[in-house]
């Protein structure tokens, strides 16, 4: 395909300069073609050979341009992927694919209509400590898996003066680190059949939700998915229990960091966990032992290379509208739930 599918990035905040940029570029079969910015004197300290516009209009009418990767705030999230969807575009969307499930149905309505494919962002599915834990409940080593805890903790107790801390659309914990927690659940467990949240500003002067505690209830099992800003010293990430044992995971996937210092995706040691998990088995006497755990490494270029084989193969997509949908009936449930202070049922189609 000669250069490769050529790709306009929209938007370059975090989402944009640290993830999209660096995994597009890392990503055989894709070209970073244009940015969208007001500050083309940015991009181009980093970018010097792409071309920068500041109109998203322009990007999405460019017919050299094949995918549009949608990086921008929240709340511009939907109207941006439908205009780039009617322009022809195929479109990735950052999480959270919309602000609510009745702006997701749109978007996915326009995706229908175009014939265009259509993707979200859950690039922590290629965590490396995701693809342990994923790795020991397929072998069933737990067991019967009865309890999970999946947290995202930060000490953080000061409010930064950007827009995700800041009333509005969009804005809050809980669509910052929710959809990554949610999508991880369902992509073990499937939809729930209930959801309880608590949802809530903790810190002195913040304007949005900077901790959630969520419980996803199935007839038997239960996901804890958590996080806070107020959390000094505690790095706990996994704790899952099963009828055959437990797995404790600390510390992040390093895949964000590395990424943060200016790292190359696919470099020498790329996305091997420093601290992998600690598996604790029950052997045939009934006692718990430990015993050796899994140790994949992760890789986010698997979303990129899989969108790359959707469009020009037709390979299946890494992340489907349908999944992303789900996560946002998990999320929309867990903003009832917290306003009313009851159970509620995700929707269902």
């Amino acid at each position: 395909m000669g250069e490769g599918l050529r790709v306009a990035l929209v938007g370059y905040g975090l989402a944009g300069r640290v993830f999209h940029a660096p995994l597009i570029k890392a990503t055989p079969g894709l070209t970073l073609h244009t940015v969208v910015s007001s500050d083309a004197g940015k991009v181009h300290a980093d970018l010097p050979e792409v071309r920068v516009v500041g109109d998203p209009q322009a990007a999405f009418d460019d017919p050299a341009v094949d995918l549009i990767v949608i990086a921008s705030p929240n709340a511009t999230h939907a109207p941006l992927a439908i205009a780039a969807l009617q322009a022809g575009k195929h479109v990735i969307v950052d999480k959270p694919f919309a602000l609510d499930l009745a702006e997701t149905r749109t978007v996915a309505a326009a995706a229908a209509d175009s014939g265009r494919m259509l993707s979200v962002f859950h690039n922590r599915r290629w965590d490396a400590d995701f693809l342990a834990l994923r790795a020991l409940i397929e072998a069933g080593t737990l067991g019967e898996i009865t309890e999970v805890h999946s947290h995202f903790d930060r000490f953080r107790p000061r409010v930064p003066d950007r827009w995700r801390e800041r009333a509005g659309p969009g804005a809050g914990l809980w669509l910052d680190l929710g959809p990554h927690l949610v999508d991880q659940a369902l992509q073990l467990f499937g939809l729930p059949d209930a959801v309880q949240a608590d949802i809530a500003i903790q810190r002195a002067g913040a304007e949005v939700n900077d901790f959630f505690h969520v419980v996803l209830r199935y007839p038997r099992l239960r996901v804890v998915l958590h996080a806070g800003a107020l959390v000094p010293g505690a790095d706990l990430r996994f704790a899952v229990h099963g009828a055959r044992g437990s797995w404790f995971k600390h510390g992040l996937d390093p895949q964000e960091a590395a990424l943060r210092a200016g790292g190359i995706p696919g470099a020498t040691g790329w996305g091997v966990d420093p601290a992998p998990g600690q598996l604790l088995r029950v052997a045939a006497d009934g006692m718990v032992r430990e015993a050796p755990s899994p140790s994949p490494a992760g890789d986010y270029r698997t979303f990129y290379a899989g969108i790359r084989d959707a469009i020009r193969d037709g390979a299946p997509l890494p992340v489907t509208a349908d999944e992303a949908l789900d996560v946002m009936r998990v999320l929309q449930a867990g903003i009832d739930s917290a306003a009313s202070g009851s159970l509620v049922v995700p929707e269902r189609l």
